[in-house]
């Protein structure tokens, strides 16, 4: 395996560095697991997907786009409720 050199602000690498010294990994391991671990958008995406078609297979669960945003805009309501004093 190659390696690659990234240009980050110091503060970010000796931020990256002491939470990978804190689980006990080099630097380069620690970036490592989290490119195996992390999902591209596109992976994300098709992951939506298939947890949408096992809703849809399990129960039925199929809200339009227009049902999904208003689910949205009333979670963020509620959510914003909730954080108010």
């Amino acid at each position: 395996m190659s390696d690659a050199n990234i240009r980050i602000p110091s503060e970010a690498r000796d931020r990256l560095a002491e939470i990978a010294a804190a689980e006990g990994l080099s630097l380069r391991a620690y970036l490592a697991r989290l490119a195996d671990h992390l999902l591209t958008p596109a992976e994300r995406a098709e992951q939506a997907e298939r947890a949408r078609a096992a809703l849809r297979e399990w129960n039925g669960y199929d809200p339009s786009e227009a049902e999904a945003a208003d689910l949205d805009a009333e979670l963020d309501r509620r959510l914003a409720e909730a954080g108010s004093p």
